[in-house]
């Protein structure tokens, strides 16, 4: 969300943050980039008002679920803007995984087409268009789900390339230790990879390497998160990181043994731009490497897991590769420069041709007069018994 914002900013766009969310402490301050920082209410006409008001040429919404609350209301008010969805990742896809890891079967499309998949399909077809993050899921999206291609647009994240002199000050192989682990820990996918660590793979790495610890990084820690902690078994939760890029260049290996989920992995991006190289699972590597190498290795069973992490955590050499290919990944497929404007291009596309745009979207179009009929009314009732 922040490079998008950082993108439309440098175009010259006027941004408004507007969220139903409660701000947390340690949101970013989008006051200091001379953004408005709106509060709005769900369920609530005066959205209505702030939104005609405003009249703005775009809206972005931050996931579907945004845009099943508010999107037949924009469409409603401001037929005129550009509706553009920030997929993020897939949620029908992390949901399906999760489904089929519980009961311990292939995954496969029985699991994806589930009752996230038909909201989300339809919150893409009812926006202009939609931000997808992994080449792999622009593949499920036209191959499984038959989205036209003219409704995606791939974006993933957007880096500056690691100069010379920045590779140069990374703190070097042996002045580094121990691995690192990070994560939201209100994200699913993250809480069960810390579980799956902490029981078959941790006491694998230990055995061979006694004095490694593990740090396990991420916000909204709970009470129950930090029971996690095992000091003698050099098990630590850490919680809330003031700063990811000093606890990634401290550490000298990534883990992220994640079973389930979608889109691209953050901690992956920064672990390749701060020089640390990582072991993970195929679900963490879906999507970041294309063609190039990794810059670790990709193991899914807990003991090759494990070997792989301790190969990469003692053997110098290996490092040092597995270093300078998370570099040669970051320039050559998240360099923002690649894609900045050609996404401005498709945007000022669409706006300016707005219409026929749409109606090429017979479906949308299908989907958003029903939708704003059922959800109008059913929005109405909520805010009309929230008044009594």
């Amino acid at each position: 969300m922040m490079q998008l914002i950082e993108v439309f900013q440098a175009n010259n766009y006027k941004v408004t943050f507007a969220s139903a969310n409660v701000k947390s402490k340690n949101a970013f301050n989008l006051e200091v980039l001379g953004i408005d920082e709106i509060s709005i209410l769900i369920n609530d006409s005066s959205f209505d008002v702030f939104i005609k008001t405003f009249n703005p040429d775009i809206v972005l919404f931050d996931r579907f679920m945004v845009e099943e609350q508010f999107g037949w209301r924009v469409a409603e008010h401001c037929p005129k803007a550009l509706r553009i969805l920030d997929t993020e990742d897939l949620h029908c896809l992390r949901k399906g995984r999760a489904n089929a890891l519980k009961d311990k079967k292939i995954f496969d499309k029985s699991y994806l087409f589930n009752e996230t998949s038909k909201r989300e399909m339809a919150s893409i077809y009812r926006c202009d268009l939609s931000l997808i993050i992994s080449e792999e899921e622009m593949k499920i999206l036209r191959n499984q789900f038959k989205v036209s291609e003219h409704l995606l647009y791939y974006l993933p994240f957007l880096t500056e390339v690691v100069s010379l002199d920045d590779k140069r000050k990374l703190p070097k192989f042996n002045d580094r230790q121990h691995f690192i682990m990070i994560g939201n820990f209100l994200h699913n996918p993250n809480y069960d990879a810390v579980l799956f660590l902490k029981e078959a793979i941790w006491p694998l790495i230990r055995e061979k390497l006694p004095e490694a610890e593990i740090q396990v990084y991420g916000a909204y820690a709970s009470e129950k998160i930090f029971q996690l902690t095992d000091k003698k078994e050099r098990f630590i939760i850490k919680g809330f990181a003031d700063d990811v890029n000093e606890v990634m260049q401290n550490a000298r290996v990534c883990l992220a043994p994640l079973r389930f989920g979608a889109g691209l992995k953050g901690k992956l991006i920064d672990a390749m731009l701060n020089g640390t190289p990582c072991v993970m699972t195929t679900i963490a590597a879906e999507g970041m490497f294309g063609d190039f190498e990794p810059n670790g290795f990709v193991a899914d069973d807990a003991k090759e897991f494990s070997k792989k992490a301790i190969e990469l955590y003692t053997n110098k050499i290996f490092w040092n590769g597995k270093q300078k290919n998370g570099f040669n990944v970051i320039k050559a497929r998240f360099d923002k420069h690649l894609f900045i404007s050609d996404f401005m291009y498709q945007v000022n596309t669409i706006q300016n041709n707005l219409e026929i745009h749409r109606l090429d979207n017979f479906i949308g179009e299908m989907l958003q007069h029903h939708t704003l009929q059922s959800t109008k009314f059913m929005s109405k009732w909520i805010e009309e018994k929230n008044s009594k």
